[in-house]
């Protein structure tokens, strides 16, 4: 058993150096087999295992050529540097940068897009809506009231109106009306 594993072997080398060799690199120098020369070669069982040995040791000559062409660091760390997420979307990249941001404390760091109206109060001031951020911050907001990206124009008994000012997504500046409503009932979400 021993003689065909040798000679298997042998027989994979020799291919893998004259695949390599044809792809304009060096040929690997293979070492002579022992005394399995004399034995005949292995049954055609053996064939298929050793074309996807054959690839293995192609692919292991490549990789050990490659990283010392490149000056050291590993394949597997130059794959995780230069290659990226091909269904991440390039747009929501920069949106969770604008995310990441360190937002001021209180009202001048509330988003529009974030809020959510929790109630509407009349007051001798004039309305006031009760908001809350994702983080479950509640704030007070009257009419005029600066935010982060916006506005407050217009409080009403249903519903809260902002003007939003932002980007698209190709980085032009853009400018719109956004109406929150309040929801009596407890299923309903905006």
């Amino acid at each position: 058993m021993r003689s065909v594993i040798t000679v298997v072997s042998a027989i994979l080398l020799t291919a893998a150096a004259t695949c390599s060799h044809a792809q304009g690199q060096p040929p690997a120098t293979a070492p002579a087999p022992k005394a399995a020369a004399a034995r005949p070669a292995a049954t055609p069982a053996a064939k298929p295992a050793s074309k996807s040995v054959a690839k293995r040791a192609a692919k292991k000559d490549s990789a050990t050529s490659s990283t010392k062409d490149t000056g050291g660091g590993s394949t597997a760390e130059q794959g995780k540097i230069a290659r990226r997420d091909p269904f991440e979307s390039l747009v929501g990249r920069q949106k969770a940068a604008t995310d990441a941001k360190n937002l001021p404390p209180g009202k001048g760091g509330l988003q529009v897009s974030t809020l959510r109206i929790d109630g509407i109060v009349h007051g001798p001031s004039g309305m006031i809506a009760v908001v809350s951020n994702p983080q479950q911050r509640t704030y007070f907001l009257h009419e005029g009231d600066q935010l982060y990206d916006g506005r407050v124009d217009k409080i009403a008994m249903d519903g809260v109106s902002f003007h939003e000012v932002g980007k698209n997504a190709f980085g032009k500046p853009e400018e719109r009306q956004v109406n929150k409503r309040i929801y009596t009932t407890a299923g309903d979400e905006q």
